[in-house]
């Protein structure tokens, strides 16, 4: 009798094992993010790329906003226009003294005449990623950020899956600049889709911390939020983003956000070893989700997409990905 009881004992203990063991290599999985959508098979931040994006059963498909004339939030991927659509065809004299075509000097009615194409460089007219989707075929436009959201949240509901939306707020200092304050006027379209809930299935994303502290602080946001960290020679806010990959800096993000975004760049040193960035940013209790995974231009140097989430697995140890080939990403995670 004994013996019996025994070799049951050890059976179940065996199986829990086998259970804990699955469990665990489970929640080793990466969270994979759509970047901009299926931004390497289709035009970015386009329905049809979001749609894309939703079959490959990704975590998060990822929305840049910026705002209108008339203060209509857009998915765009900057505040300028002339890279990704063809404004300078239809509106050759709108542009500003820089030469460029910004967003915020024309209405909704307006940006819904244009076309939706593969990023170019505004300066040479070079696509950034030649081998992607033809350049200015077939007929792909802007979309707002309802139609986004109605489009994720239409699919999960006829899918049966609950894919989540990581949206960005782009340029919150340019916005305010302008008289518009991109903060107050997206925060209450998240909420009236169910988006504004610590437990909603969204991280709010934005590369102005002070921003993100202060919709935590003063305009009642509660869903999870991702600050996100670049070089300070890009420009992308005035913030110092040397301070915020500090230890200090990482701490004063825990007090409002759940995670951060860094550039691949910023987690290694320059023998391309783990530079501690991510290790200080889990042990305040935030997420790391860098970007961005390119299977046609893989960053660090690696060769091949499988080496590349190797690395970011076992020795960067990051709990997620920002990709434009999140359907290969998902192979990895």
């Amino acid at each position: 009798m004994k013996e019996y009881l025994y070799n049951q004992l050890s059976r179940v203990l065996f199986i829990l094992l086998l259970l804990s063991f699955f469990a665990s290599c489970a929640s080793k999985q990466l969270t994979i993010i759509a970047h901009r959508g299926a931004s390497g098979y289709l035009p970015e931040h386009t329905l049809e790329s979001a749609a894309l994006a939703h079959s490959f059963g990704v975590d998060y498909i990822e929305p840049d906003i910026v705002l209108t004339r008339d203060s209509v939030p857009v998915i765009l991927h900057n505040i300028h226009l002339d890279q990704t659509t063809n404004v300078a065809r239809l509106f050759p004299r709108r542009k500003r003294v820089d030469g460029r075509y910004y967003v915020i000097d024309f209405t909704l009615d307006e940006i819904k005449k244009l076309s939706a194409m593969d990023s170019i460089d505004p300066k040479t007219q070079k696509l950034s990623y030649p081998p992607r989707f033809p350049y200015g075929k077939s007929q792909f436009r802007v979309p707002t950020l309802v139609e986004f959201i109605e489009l994720i949240q239409g699919l999960n509901k006829t899918r049966g899956t609950n894919i989540g939306i990581y949206p960005e707020l782009k340029a919150p200092e340019f916005h305010m600049s302008e008289g518009k304050d991109i903060a107050k006027i997206v925060l209450p379209v998240l909420e009236k889709y169910g988006y504004n809930q610590a437990s909603a299935n969204i991280f709010l994303q934005c590369f102005h911390p002070p921003t993100l502290r202060r919709m935590r602080e003063d305009l009642g946001a509660k869903m999870p939020m991702v600050a996100l960290l670049a070089e300070n020679s890009w420009k992308e806010s005035s913030v110092d983003y040397e301070y915020y990959k500090s230890r200090k800096g990482l701490e004063e993000i825990s007090q409002y956000a759940q995670g951060v975004g860094p550039w691949l760049g910023q987690l290694v040193d320059k023998a391309g070893k783990p530079n501690g960035l991510v290790k200080n940013a889990h042990a305040l209790g935030l997420k790391v989700h860098p970007y961005t995974h390119r299977s046609d231009n893989l960053p660090l140097g690696f060769k091949t997409d499988q080496e590349f989430f190797k690395f970011l697995k076992n020795s960067l140890e990051v709990d997620g990905i920002f990709s434009d080939f999140s359907d290969r990403a998902k192979l990895y995670r």
